[in-house]
């Protein structure tokens, strides 16, 4: 199978989730995932492309999100970038800690983890973090 690559510059907005989320899909399920694993996917990519839209960049519509949707033999590569101050995920508060069971948010980076193969953060050159979910 040969590497294809699918790439994207959005607007901030919700719309721009929507989008993300179900092209990840649709590349996914065309490379033959099925089932529970496209949920997974799909609901990682939500996540992540709602952090990039709504906590990071602030539905700032000057401020883009990065897409890169990659598939090789028996792998599929999600990178989600922002333009935000930077994201260091040992700050997020563990959902599972007592302190957090109730409360109604914070769990996506959590479920990414758990949901898909490998979660990476980066820095961009450009400023902002890349987030790639494989």
């Amino acid at each position: 199978m040969t590497a294809v690559t699918v790439r994207e510059v959005l607007d901030s907005t919700l719309e721009a989730v929507a989008h993300v989320e179900t092209l990840a899909v649709e590349i996914a399920r065309g490379v033959g995932f099925r089932g529970v694993s496209l949920d997974q996917i799909s609901l990682a990519t939500h996540e992540t492309s709602t952090n990039a839209v709504v906590h990071v960049n602030r539905y700032r519509t000057e401020k883009k999100v990065f897409v890169a949707i990659s598939t090789t033999e028996g792998r599929l590569e999600i990178t989600i970038g922002d333009e935000g101050d930077g994201f260091d995920p040992k700050t997020v508060p563990d959902p599972l800690a007592p302190r957090q069971l109730f409360r109604g948010s914070s769990r996506g980076v959590f479920l990414c983890r758990a949901f898909m193969d490998e979660y990476h953060v980066r820095s961009r050159d450009a400023g902002g973090t890349e987030i790639t979910l494989v």
